[in-house]
């Protein structure tokens, strides 16, 4: 999710540049740095932290009135938060430089090569590949795009790409692939940005490029190119009517549902690299434990807050069915305050959005004194509980503004899902042709997502015509449909303050049944899998007592629709396993569009707090 700015005309370009990362500042970052020609020579300024250090960089350079330049906001996936791994990234001569947004899978592949092949690197990113590529098929006398070209022909992952040489002072090349990247089209200047907003200020005539598309921007226009083939394709460019509020949340409402629609992708590029779909095989380097740890452990404790421990709880059910080891799910705010029994063979695995969580690193000081090895799932590359830790998954999920967590929710479950599945693999509890079956249906599960997003949003606005009024509501599921229902709840009440609880359903005849009646809506979780017949058992319960049954189970399911009044059709999935992920996302877009009919300040909900980073 970082931010890239570029820009070809006669303004001051440094100003444009600054303007334009600015305005991507809600995006998240954690560095920053813009490039320019001037004199015909590469000027590159970079620093850690915000903008305001990169800006009392620039005041040491002499003023520009026109040209061109690229800048970038870096949200930090590969490689520590510092200058050095700050973009740019410069090639070996000094002469050509990269800003990137996505994943580079084969990065580490590639960096070995080229430092066989003599080539110097100054920075532990992935990104910096792609500059040394690019310089090395220079060599080789093609131009710029086809060395850019040739140069991703080698490359496996997502990006967005500026690229900037001062052998073509006049031009620069984008290319996507994946992740967003959008120009703007005005008279004698062109612009790139990752988000609409950098561009607003300038031209509100834009183009979207698609995937496999390269550009070269110029003062005479943009050309576009197909990256396969290299043969010119037309592109058509938008006006764009969005003031600034909306064009920060593309278009959206707010943050929560721009987050939601987000999910297809961060689960795409949690799996990137470590997954291979085809060919049965998953990797984790990052984990740095050996076979024989992995083989001797006997336990596994996850920790975490919220709904953390939510994915938690799902990955329980994941773990001790693959991998046929005991699992534990610790509230970090209670487990610091026990005495737990913990050994070189526990595995503990603190799960948190920010890294920042004060209960969760209490709880990591207190493993790590006790000699269990710690690995982090997290979604910020420096933060604290990743630098605490052994070893650290990282999410990817890029940053989250709404404060009810959403798309960090299901990049936890997918790198989660991963981890349970490479642990089978190493401990040789998961049949060869099962694995290759859950893999293929992780790395299907983005277009299941996003085939199905905008008729669940539609479903959602209808029921929350119906429910908005309510003041309670039930959730229940069983197996891993029971955190799921536990996330539900939470997100409801975490932004439209209705009352709404969560339950194992095989619990209801155990208290909660005396809550329902005719006013009480009550959400049932119900795909066909081994408790389908109890899950309807449950439902029949509830219409006993006249309460009001709202169904999500999966398309066709002709008895389910008999007994709802209201129902919402979730995809029959290839492997029941990755059901969590389809189930929640229309319960994340019930949750928003009540409260949204409530007139709930939705991104930042009362008494709550993006990250808690106090007791």
């Amino acid at each position: 999710m970082c931010g890239i700015v570029g820009y070809v005309g006669h303004r001051d370009v440094r100003s444009v540049l600054l303007k334009g990362l600015g305005s991507l500042e809600y995006r998240g970052y954690d560095s920053a740095g813009v490039a320019w020609i001037e004199g015909g020579d590469l000027r590159l300024v970079r620093c850690k932290g915000k903008l305001d250090g990169l800006e009392d960089r620039l005041r040491g350079h002499c003023a520009s009135t026109d040209g061109i330049g690229v800048g970038h906001t870096r949200w930090a996936t590969h490689g520590e938060p510092n200058e050095v791994n700050a973009h740019p990234h410069i090639d070996c001569t000094g002469s050509l430089v990269v800003v990137h947004n996505g994943i580079i899978e084969n990065y580490y592949t590639l960096r070995r090569c080229l430092l066989d092949e003599g080539h110097t690197f100054r920075s532990s990113t992935d990104t910096e590949v792609i500059a040394h590529l690019i310089e090395k098929y220079l060599t080789d006398g093609r131009d710029l795009i086809q060395a850019v070209r040739r140069a991703l022909f080698d490359v496996r992952g997502s990006y967005a790409l500026a690229v900037m040489w001062k052998g073509a002072p006049d031009r620069l090349v984008a290319v996507r692939r994946q992740s967003p990247l959008i120009l703007g089209v005005g008279g004698d200047e062109a612009f790139l940005a990752s988000d609409i907003p950098a561009l607003l200020p300038y031209t509100r005539d834009l183009v979207f490029m698609e995937d496999g598309d390269m550009a070269i921007l110029s003062r005479g226009g943009i050309r576009f190119f197909s990256l396969e083939t290299g043969e010119p394709v037309d592109r058509v460019s938008h006006t764009i009517s969005w003031d600034a509020s909306m064009a920060e949340k593309a278009g959206y409402k707010h943050f929560m549902l721009k987050e939601i629609y987000e999910q297809p992708q961060a689960v795409l590029n949690t799996f990137l690299g470590r997954i291979k779909p085809g060919v049965s095989d998953i990797t984790l380097p990052e984990i740095d434990l050996s076979f024989d740890v992995i083989k001797g452990l006997n336990r596994i404790i996850f920790l975490a807050c919220g709904t953390s421990w939510h994915a938690g709880l799902v990955a329980r059910y994941w773990i001790e069915k693959w991998v046929g080891i005991p699992v534990e799910v610790e509230l970090a705010s209670e487990f610091r305050y026990r005495h737990p029994i913990l050994n070189d063979k526990v595995l503990v695995v603190p799960i948190s959005q920010s890294g920042e969580t004060a209960d969760t690193l209490a709880g990591i000081r207190m493993v790590k004194a006790m000699g269990s090895p710690v690995l982090s799932i997290c979604n910020v590359v420096g933060s604290t509980i990743t630098r605490e830790a052994d070893a650290t998954i990282y999410t990817h999920a890029g940053p989250e503004i709404g404060v009810a967590s959403t798309k960090a929710f299901t990049s936890q479950l997918a790198a989660l899902f991963i981890l349970g599945l490479y642990l089978s693999k190493i401990r040789g509890t998961i049949a060869r042709d099962e694995l290759a079956t859950k893999i293929d249906a992780l790395a299907g599960l983005p277009g299941l997502l996003e085939g199905y997003l905008t008729l669940w949003h539609k479903e959602a606005m209808g029921l929350a015509d119906e429910f908005y009024k309510k003041q309670d509501f039930l959730f229940l599921g069983r197996g891993f449909m029971f955190p799921i229902a536990l996330e539900g709840a939470l997100k409801l009440k975490e932004i439209s303050y209705i009352h709404a609880e969560g339950y194992a359903a095989g619990e209801m005849k155990h208290g909660p049944i005396a809550l329902i009646d005719r006013d009480m809506p009550v959400v049932a979780l119900a795909p066909m899998d081994h408790v389908y017949e109890k899950m309807i058992s449950n439902i029949e319960e509830v219409r006993s007592r006249r309460g009001i049954v709202i169904a999500f189970g999966e398309d066709g399911d002709t008895r389910l629709a008999e007994m709802a009044k209201y129902v919402v059709s979730v995809p029959r999935p290839s492997d029941g396993d990755i059901n969590p992920f389809l189930y929640v996302v229309p319960l994340q877009l019930m949750a928003y569009e009540i409260a949204a009919a409530r007139g709930c300040d939705v991104d930042q909900p009362r008494n709550l707090a993006k990250s808690v980073t106090v007791e």
